[in-house]
């Protein structure tokens, strides 16, 4: 195979900041930064990674996990907003392909999202389903 098909890609394996969408952010951030020093030309995230996997769904039995449902609404990401502008950006500066999972609020729904930066820090696919509807 000729060498310039070839695609240097770090797929991501990290625990994220509980409870807090600018921790986990900041997590993101540095791992992208380490992949681009580490020679990645792509670079690949967990599912709804920021903020935070719904663990208590495991956990929790569905009558209880109303207040951790809407904490997690409260902390999910919007698309755009500074979390989505912060991962661009660091797409952008390090010319790195960017797979990121996150939980995406919009209007009373959380979805389980995932989204593609280019290396140029264009969101070029944002692909969904949903998780929850909230009253």
């Amino acid at each position: 195979m000729n060498d310039s098909r070839k695609v240097r890609a770090a797929a991501v394996q990290l625990s994220p900041v509980l409870f807090s969408r600018d921790g986990t952010t900041e997590k993101v951030l540095r791992a992208i930064a380490q992949a681009a020093h580490h020679g990645a030309q792509l670079v690949v995230f967990p599912e709804t990674f920021i903020p935070y996997y719904p663990y208590f769904s495991f956990v929790e039995p569905p009558v209880l996990m109303g207040k951790s449902h809407l904490h997690l609404y409260t902390e999910a990401v919007t698309v755009p907003s500074p979390v989505t502008e912060a991962v661009a950006e660091a797409a952008r500066s390090h010319q790195i392909v960017v797979v990121l999972g996150v939980n995406e609020r919009e209007g009373g729904s959380l979805y389980n999202t995932q989204l593609v930066f280019d290396a140029d820090g264009t969101l070029v696919l944002k692909r969904r389903k949903i998780t929850a509807d909230l009253p």
